[in-house]
């Protein structure tokens, strides 16, 4: 059988993608087979199809961190045909087809049985970014970061991993303040769960080593100077998660949050997480993330519109999660 892919190929420096049609012999070695029903558009799939970053190690490629879908194959124990299974990171779109195509061909390793109530649409709609900012949610509790500590702090809120950052947070009770650059949908932010909304320019910029407290905890996207800046305003034993580095992968702090103020900064890795954490991820989004505000974040494209959008979601231009519709 035949199905539909945008395939990433490289030519010189320059990456290029196109919608093909590709046959099932073309996919990957894996024990599990599925029939992808969704996508999405995360920022490291705009790194990747841009290639402002060499996340892509192996052309053509078919590009795409995650997916959800369907099992139509399988002969990985505990994973039948029937179960609706979601895979994100791993050596999706680095080393092996990722998930822009309407079939994959996966290792059961990889693989997260979708818990309900959550569809497969509900998957990708949280996808990369929502697993992400949920390991940020189980650090910062981790850490003993409980409601009553005080503010949580969420930088590059208008992006994925912020806004359900935002709704899962104040779902559970804490008081959420967002850090953004587009103040101009500070109500869109209130909507998912902000109690207040700061304009991220008030720390990009460098900033003193050890500075007034003022969070509890924060979940950082951005990196650089703000994750700097996060770390020098954050509450005696305080947790940072640092997920991102949308701003820069530089760190130009001190030491002296650490050692003056036993500020923990904790860093979130989603691609190599292991399975057990994963799964603990995956259930703690389907019981404790209202729908209704995942639903507000979202839109849905098809396959053709991929490339764009991993373009402006670089540019800061995407608000929330875009989920690609494989079928369309």
């Amino acid at each position: 059988m035949t199905f539909k892919a945008l395939l990433a190929t490289k030519n010189g420096d320059k990456i290029s993608t196109d919608l093909v049609v590709l046959e099932e012999n073309d996919l990957m070695r894996g024990d599990v087979t599925i029939a992808v029903d969704y996508s999405t558009v995360n920022y490291k799939d705009g790194m990747a199809l841009t290639g402002r970053a060499p996340i892509i190690q192996t052309f053509p490629l078919i590009a795409g961190v995650d997916l959800a879908g369907t099992v139509e194959a399988s002969s990985y124990p505990g994973i039948e045909v029937g179960d609706r299974v979601v895979a994100n990171s791993w050596g999706l779109s680095q080393t092996h087809h990722g998930g822009y195509a309407q079939k994959a061909r996966l290792s059961g390793d990889w693989l997260v049985k979708i818990p309900e109530p959550l569809s497969t649409w509900d998957a990708m709609a949280l996808g990369t970014a929502g697993y992400t900012a949920m390991l940020c949610v189980l650090a910062l509790e981790h850490g003993g970061i409980t409601p009553d500590r005080g503010d949580i702090l969420v930088t590059g809120a208008n992006g994925g991993v912020g806004s359900i950052a935002i709704a899962l947070l104040s779902e559970l009770g804490y008081r959420v303040v967002a850090s953004t650059g587009r103040l101009e949908e500070a109500d869109y932010l209130r909507e998912l769960g902000a109690a207040d909304v700061i304009d991220r320019q008030t720390l990009s910029e460098p900033g003193k080593p050890v500075a007034s407290e003022r969070w509890a905890g924060a979940v950082d996207s951005v990196g650089s100077h703000t994750l700097a800046n996060l770390l020098a305003q954050t509450q005696y034993r305080g947790v940072v998660t640092a997920c991102g580095l949308a701003q820069g992968l530089d760190l130009p702090a001190t030491v002296l949050p650490f050692i003056l103020r036993n500020v923990t900064l904790a860093g979130i890795d989603s691609v190599n997480a292991p399975q057990a954490v994963r799964v603990e991820a995956w259930s703690r989004l389907a019981s404790d993330l209202d729908l209704k505000k995942l639903a507000r974040t979202t839109k849905v494209i098809g396959l053709a519109e991929v490339p764009d959008v991993a373009r402006r979601i670089l540019e800061g231009q995407v608000q929330g999660r875009t989920v690609v519709d494989v079928n369309a």
